[in-house]
């Protein structure tokens, strides 16, 4: 398939299933070394990815939201990869799980007296938090009707 200039081939995919493939304008994901914006013809990249939102612009300027949970992304010229542990669409975040889980994780982060406890829990609200902001930010694109 050719490439125009303005985009490149985005490939999401967790051990379950694929969850993104197709062409983007733009992609932009957590990783440790911070927030990262992908552009057509970006260099050569490999980074480690934190909990978070995936930011997918599309060709036709939709805007589609992914959380992931960690993993990798694999940057070349005209194709952008993300190997994630878990990943899911927006739109199919259980909110009422991921609400239960913000919740589990900042009673643990006040009551807990060992360190381990309360470290393990501040990644679960990471999570957790990042999902509902991937379904929001869903919900509100879908709202505006695009």
């Amino acid at each position: 398939m050719m490439q125009s200039q303005k985009t490149f081939l985005l490939n999401i995919a967790s051990p379950e299933r694929s969850i993104y493939s197709g062409t983007a304008h733009m992609v932009s994901v957590l990783s440790v070394n911070g927030e990262l914006g992908i552009l057509p013809r970006h260099s050569p990249l490999l980074a480690d990815l934190l909990p978070g939102e995936v930011r997918i612009l599309t060709p036709d300027g939709e805007e589609q939201f992914v959380y992931v949970s960690g993993g990798y992304i694999e940057v070349l010229p005209h194709m952008v990869t993300i190997l994630a542990d878990t990943a899911l669409r927006g739109e199919d975040v259980n909110e009422a799980a991921a609400l239960e889980a913000k919740k589990l994780a900042e009673k643990t982060i006040r009551t807990s007296p060992l360190y381990t406890d309360r470290d393990q829990a501040h990644i679960e609200l990471i999570k957790a938090l990042a999902q509902l902001k991937a379904l929001e930010h869903t919900r509100r694109m879908k709202k505006r009707g695009m």
